[in-house]
């Protein structure tokens, strides 16, 4: 059961920009702690993305809720003498009691929307942001990202194969639960099942085959080991010879009670030995066997394989969608619009922010597909719509239980069937519109004139 596994995540406080604390013992000596507000948004979509998928809320929660400094990083802190005595004592009481507003797992969002605001005295409010900007970029990134291969390969299966070449232990295991959340069947990491409760596949390395002497020996003896899931490996040698030493085995596997499920290709040109090895199985009365396909594939690539009749029912996606490597990175902030009562609006150039705490509402077409959001200050009325941001946590406890993880798939699947259809494709181009309303504008103008 999920939740049920000590979790390998590092909460530690010291998991921090050194800013964080230097800013905090500057706080703590001017006493500086009324009530600030943080957000964190996307400044603008990369040129591969049409929409983004909020993911990381979870550990998010999880990081708030258990901060504190323990006596090692207390005595570390001491021994660098940077920090004075009395602002070291503070922070051994250091814990989160603010409040929490987010848009729940799995919603899709848009450039300068928050998808998290954070209201806490002020201290609070800025610690956090490191770690919070590393959990909720990396799972939003790749989230949006799977989402898109879910959207090129509808009805087929989908594995997440890249923990071997994700950027550590933590990312893989987060790009686990981000794919999953996106739509895909399950992950290869094995981690990911007991931690989140996310099926896991696996099937042979080239390896395995290669250790014995004779190819159709190695399909054999590993099917015994995994006789309710036999995946057979076929190209380690060739392709083609490997799908009909799969059907000269088959009779005997069945007379063992034992069905070959599927086999796999991970090299050359996919399409054409797709196209082969099916009309082999399908020769050899195996119409039933599945070809599934892994090797540096992303959503273009799928894309063109299925656009190309590939006989293909599923893909292992990796090394390309574990680090995002079209896009590696979402221009991101955590940004104060708000302290002690008052708005706040950074004016650096290209990066200026909207103050004040926000909430932003969605619009929907007459056909039920997104068609503007409105982003605009949290204390007026609605305009209308639906409201993303919702309550999440409060004096530094949860409100109540999240959704969980399957409700957060079913939250994005119906979010993903509501979008345009210019924004279903692959194709480079602008997400929907997003309004800034004329109170908050008029809002940012004002601080302008003040701060000239």
């Amino acid at each position: 059961m999920p939740g049920t596994y000590p979790t390998p995540f590092c909460n530690q406080a010291l998991l921090t920009d050194l800013y964080q604390l230097t800013m905090l013992q500057g706080y703590f000596l001017q006493e500086m702690e009324e009530t600030a507000v943080f957000e964190f948004f996307v400044r603008k979509l990369p040129s591969r993305r049409r929409f983004l998928v909020a993911a990381g809320l979870a550990q998010a929660l999880d990081y708030l809720e258990t901060l504190h400094f323990t006596p090692a990083e207390l005595e570390w802190l001491s021994a660098s003498g940077r920090f004075h005595q009395d602002f070291i004592d503070y922070l051994a009481g250091f814990r989160f009691t603010g409040d929490v507003d987010a848009m729940p797992e799995g919603t899709i969002f848009f450039p300068d929307e928050p998808i998290l605001r954070v209201t806490a005295p002020l201290p609070q409010a800025q610690l956090v942001e490191s770690r919070l900007i590393n959990i909720l970029h990396h799972q939003t990134l790749i989230a949006s990202k799977a989402a898109r291969v879910v959207l090129a390969a509808p009805g087929r299966l989908l594995v997440d194969f890249g923990m071997r070449r994700a950027h550590g232990g933590e990312a893989a295991l987060f790009a686990a639960r981000a794919s999953y959340l996106a739509g895909f069947a399950g992950t290869a990491t094995t981690l990911a099942a007991p931690l989140f409760g996310i099926p896991v596949f696996g099937t042979m390395a080239h390896s395995f085959v290669q250790s014995h002497d004779d190819e159709i020996l190695a399909f054999e003896h590993f099917a015994r080991a995994q006789p309710g899931n036999v995946v057979l490996l076929i190209d380690t040698y060739d392709t083609e010879r490997g799908a009909r030493r799969v059907v000269s085995l088959a009779p005997r596997l069945k007379a063992q009670g034992i069905s070959i499920k599927a086999v796999r290709l991970d090299s050359g040109d996919l399409a054409e030995h797709a196209r082969r090895v099916r009309e082999i199985l399908d020769d050899g009365g195996l119409h039933s066997v599945q070809i599934f396909v892994s090797g540096n594939l992303d959503e273009y690539r799928i894309h063109e394989l299925l656009a190309a009749g590939a006989p293909i029912d599923g893909f292992g996606v990796g090394t390309v969608l574990d680090t995002s490597a079209d896009v590696p990175y979402l221009d991101c902030a955590y940004k104060l619009q708000e302290y002690a009562g008052r708005p706040r609006r950074k004016r650096s150039e290209g990066k200026a922010t909207w103050p004040g705490r926000k909430q932003v509402y969605r619009f929907y077409s007459g056909s039920g597909r997104m068609e503007k959001d409105i982003l605009t200050l949290a204390e007026l009325p609605s305009p209308g719509g639906e409201a993303l941001l919702q309550p999440v946590m409060r004096g530094g406890r949860r409100c109540q239980a999240l959704p969980d993880l399957e409700a957060g798939r079913r939250h994005l699947a119906a979010g993903m069937d509501r979008l345009p259809e210019p924004l279903r494709s692959l194709e480079e181009g602008d997400g929907i519109p997003v309004e800034v309303a004329p109170a908050l504008q008029a809002l940012a103008q004002e601080l302008d004139r003040r701060n000239h």
